[in-house]
This record gives C-alpha cells, sequence and structure tokens, in this order.
C-alpha cells in the first residue's frame, strides 16, 4: 500500500481542517505516494527515535509532534535537527504528524486520556468550531468513579501516566473533588474553561509561572503532570492502525516506539 492510503483514512477519523490554525499538521517529511510496508508510532521523532525507526527498517513514521515546528533556515549539517532531515531523507522514510487535528477529533488524543483516567460521563471541555455538522472541542471533562481528594488524585494521576513526579498548584489539596476536566499538552490557557464546566480539577501540562499564580487566586488545582502524558498516543495509535489492517486488508507491519522522549527527569 501506498503512505496515502493510510493518511486518507486517518483524516476520516481526524482531518487535517480541524486542527488549530497555522498549527503546521500533515506531510512533513518525504513523500505520500511511495509504498510503505512498516509504520512506527510516535509522540516526538527525534534523532534517537530516527535512528530506532532506521534498525526497524520502518518507511513510514506517524507521529502526534510537527517535526517541523520552525522551518529550517539551512541545511548546516552541523545542527543536529537539520542532520535529522537528512537521515530521514537519506533511509527514504516518510514523516506525517497530526496535532490538534487529533487532539480535537473525536476518539482522539484527549479522549484517550480521559479514558485513562476513568471519567463517565465525558463531555467537551473547550469549544473549538462546528464543522461537518458536528461540534469539536479541545479537552474533555467528565465525572471520577469514586470521590477523591486533590492531592489523592494527583498522586493517582502519576501511577496512571507512569510518571515520578508532576506539579500541583492548589490552595486546598485535601479538598474531596468529583469533576476532573484534562487537556493534553500545553493548555494552561484553557483552565478558565475548566472553570466553567465546573470542573474540581484541572489536568495539564506546561503550566507557565504566572498563570499557575492566576490559577491559585481564581482557586481552581490543577495537576501538571508534563507534556509527555501524551506519549499515550504511541499504543492507541497502534491499536487503531491494526484495527484499520485488519480491516482493509493492507498487510503493512506496524510498530509503537519504545522511545521515552520526555526531556525531563525528576531527581
Amino acid at each position: 500500500m501506498k503512505g496515502i492510503d493510510l493518511v486518507k483514512r486517518f483524516e476520516q477519523f481526524a482531518p487535517k481542517d480541524i486542527a488549530v490554525k497555522g498549527d503546521p499538521v500533515g506531510l512533513q517529511i518525504g513523500s505520500l505516494n511511495k509504498d510503505i510496508n512498516k509504520v512506527m508510532t510516535t509522540l516526538d521523532v527525534r534523532p534517537e527515535v530516527v535512528d530506532e525507526a532506521i534498525n526497524n527498517h520502518v518507511d513510514f513514521i506517524f507521529a502526534h509532534h510537527p517535526v517541523m515546528f520552525r522551518p529550517a533556515k539551512n541545511l548546516d549539517l552541523s545542527i543536529p535537527q537539520n542532520a535529522m532531515y537528512a537521515k530521514l531523507i537519506k533511509h527514504d522514510i516518510t514523516v506525517y504528524a497530526a496535532h490538534t487535528n487529533l487532539d480535537n477529533a473525536v476518539g482522539g488524543m484527549n479522549d484517550w486520556l480521559a479514558s485513562a483516567l476513568n471519567l463517565s460521563d465525558v463531555q467537551g471541555l473547550s469549544f473549538m468550531f462546528n464543522k461537518y455538522d458536528q461540534d469539536f472541542y479541545m479537552g474533555r471533562v467528565g465525572e471520577l468513579t469514586s470521590e477523591s481528594t486533590v492531592i489523592e488524585f494527583a498522586n493517582t494521576c502519576k501511577k496512571i501516566f507512569n510518571i515520578k513526579g508532576l506539579r500541583l498548584i492548589s490552595n486546598t489539596p485535601t479538598k474531596k473533588i468529583k469533576k476532573v476536566a484534562i487537556l493534553g499538552g500545553d493548555g494552561g490557557k484553557f483552565y478558565h474553561d475548566a472553570m466553567h464546566k465546573h470542573a474540581d480539577v484541572y489536568i495539564t501540562g506546561d503550566v507557565y509561572y504566572h498563570t499557575g499564580h492566576d490559577m491559585l487566586a481564581d482557586g481552581i488545582s490543577v495537576i501538571d503532570p508534563g507534556h509527555h502524558i501524551e506519549s499515550i498516543c504511541k499504543k492507541q495509535l497502534l491499536k487503531l492502525f491494526n484495527t484499520w489492517n485488519q480491516q482493509y486488508n493492507w498487510g503493512i507491519d506496524i510498530v509503537d516506539s519504545q522511545i521515552n522522549t520526555d526531556p525531563f527527569t525528576f531527581i
């Protein structure tokens, strides 16, 4: 099969035009018109992930985070990012990225995160737009199966997302909570939407220092487990693609990256 066959099916699930305006989703490097035999899902495309793909004879990388957020100003191969691009081209590896379109998709990133927390009565958090006669939202909000305190739930999040540490922003860590909002990635600016939906706690990554002050002043508890919890996409995309692989008889191999691309280590 050709790369375009996978992309066309995926874009029925998460069309590019439900991405945030200006988000560089879609084809990143290579050609969608060449035959593919082995696909690898990943959160990030980093040099070590590219080496993993080469070692595993992967010819198509499907990533959540775009490779080329910032266009290259030159092709100086002493720059690691440029060297990575050159290696991908040399080994004829196509790279495709689905970022905020996967975040906004029904059944996509934020639904996967809500499911990991076992939330019920899940609804959209922050309205983005209506397209295809459907409302699309960034983030999700739902109910815990049982009440917990903020601090207890923060520790539960560490276990669920398999992380050694997180940041807690709360004036009331012993307060009982039931309603939870979550938005994968850098979602600090959406915390007012969590308040408007009456969430007791909001989970998102990369909370800015001064935004943290504002959250405290507004009285909402926020759990920042980091951006890397979106690595849940690796297994979920693997599962989704394997379903389509069988359904459409694509006959390709699909693997998920085993590389941890979280740049932060808790010590």
